[in-house]
């Protein structure tokens, strides 16, 4: 299983740290008039996801901590459980659960990684309560 950052200087995979050298694997993330930034990493759903970009979606409200929306068709998925979620996880639940983490906290659920925010900073103020609707796209 793949799950190294894209262009990682070190080539090491899933050390949860986001390198600077990111050329190609940049996401923004739309939410009104707020865009972040997110680093994608180098993996098969990766890819699958970004076949689908642009995308628009209005994100459903979970658990006061998560924005999700149910994706029309599967992506690969490569599911394991990261211990702790942190602010600014992007991953998919199932093979069809596009997630959006805003607060950290603890999870005994499995999740496929895409990426993470860059600077969550303002992401849960931003994403607000209830459904958004967010767009993703390639930088």
């Amino acid at each position: 299983m793949d799950d190294s950052i894209a262009s990682s200087p070190s080539g090491e995979g899933n050390n949860n740290s986001v390198p600077t050298d990111t050329a190609g694997s940049r996401l923004r993330i739309k939410v009104g008039s707020t865009t972040f930034t997110a680093t994608l990493l180098n993996k098969a759903t990766v890819t699958a996801f970004k076949a689908r970009l642009p995308l628009t979606v209005s994100m459903t409200e979970l658990n006061g901590n998560e924005k999700y929306y149910n994706l029309p068709k599967d992506l690969p998925s490569s599911a394991s459980n990261p211990g702790t979620i942190q602010t600014g996880d992007l991953t998919l639940y199932g093979s069809n659960t596009l997630v959006l983490f805003y607060k950290t906290f603890p999870t005994s659920y499995s999740y496929t990684r895409l990426g993470r925010v860059n600077n969550p900073s303002g992401l849960a103020a931003a994403l607000g309560a209830g459904s958004v609707t967010v767009t993703f796209e390639l930088e």
